[in-house]
């Protein structure tokens, strides 16, 4: 089996679900009614998420590898340990976003081989952009229709370079802002802070429109494995913050430590 191919099919199959998924959204999002309910974790579950959940579970069953959604089931790490190659998916990142109807939300489906995002899947259904890649088979933007190259950064890039920068430009989350995050901010050199929901927060670091995302916060691994895949594939990536390695996926507990990205 050709590895690169293989894996450009499986990309293949998850973009066309996660535009799918991103139809029926955008018809929620544009009717207004939205079916809000709050979850056991107190985050709000809409109708857009339920059902983008069904289409790309559904969707992604034809590659015959199994799925961890974060509107699905909780699956026991007995079983998830078993995993070689799994999906992990966000249906809908920015439900706050979308309630708040500032556009800024996003379908996340990432690719895991045991512990490590290979492959990632962005997209915005309000902007009606995509975003796919892996480091076999390169990153793409799909936008109207086209599909466009992202030229990775020619070398890893390291924490030393975004400091050496004459002006820093940082994002965070609009909607969860924490104090450690502030403290960060203020301690690096002439910051601009550029604030932004979902995973979008994860492409202005793709397409170079921020320098570092700090994140000390609450975030669940389906928040970040897609990106992740994407930001490795760029020379980027999501770190600890102690930056010595970065962020592992299908832990017994599925949350994220706080990280940095860039």
């Amino acid at each position: 089996m050709n590895f690169v191919s293989e894996i450009t099919r499986l990309l293949e199959i998850a973009a066309t679900a996660a535009f799918d998924a991103g139809r029926v959204i955008m018809e929620i999002y544009q009717s207004g009614e939205l079916h809000t309910e709050i979850k056991q974790d107190e985050t709000p579950l809409t109708k857009a998420d339920r059902l983008s959940h069904e289409i790309i579970s559904k969707q992604l069953q034809q590659t015959g590898l199994p799925v961890l959604s974060e509107e699905g089931m909780n699956i026991d790490l007995s079983e998830r340990k078993k995993w070689e190659y799994f999906w992990l998916v966000d249906p809908l990142d920015g439900t706050k976003e979308f309630i708040n109807r500032n556009g800024e939300f996003t379908i996340n489906i990432a690719l895991v081989w045991k512990n490590t995002p290979i492959a990632g899947i962005i997209h915005s259904p309000y902007t009606d952009m995509l975003y796919m890649g892996s480091e076999e088979a390169g990153i793409f933007k799909m936008e109207k229709g086209k599909q466009i190259n992202c030229t990775p950064l020619p070398k890893k890039l390291h924490l030393k370079d975004i400091l050496n920068k004459e002006k820093i430009r940082v994002v965070a989350s609009r909607s969860h802002t924490s104090n450690e995050t502030i403290k960060f901010i203020e301690q690096l050199p002439n910051a601009t802070l550029i604030s932004m929901g979902s995973s979008l927060k994860f492409i202005l670091l793709l397409e170079n429109k921020a320098d570092i995302y700090p994140r000390f916060g609450k975030t669940m691994e389906w928040d970040t494995a897609a990106a992740h895949a994407i930001l490795k594939a760029s020379n980027r990536g999501i770190y600890y913050t102690d930056l010595k390695s970065e962020l592992v996926y299908n832990k017994p507990d599925l949350g994220n430590p706080f990280f940095i990205a860039f």
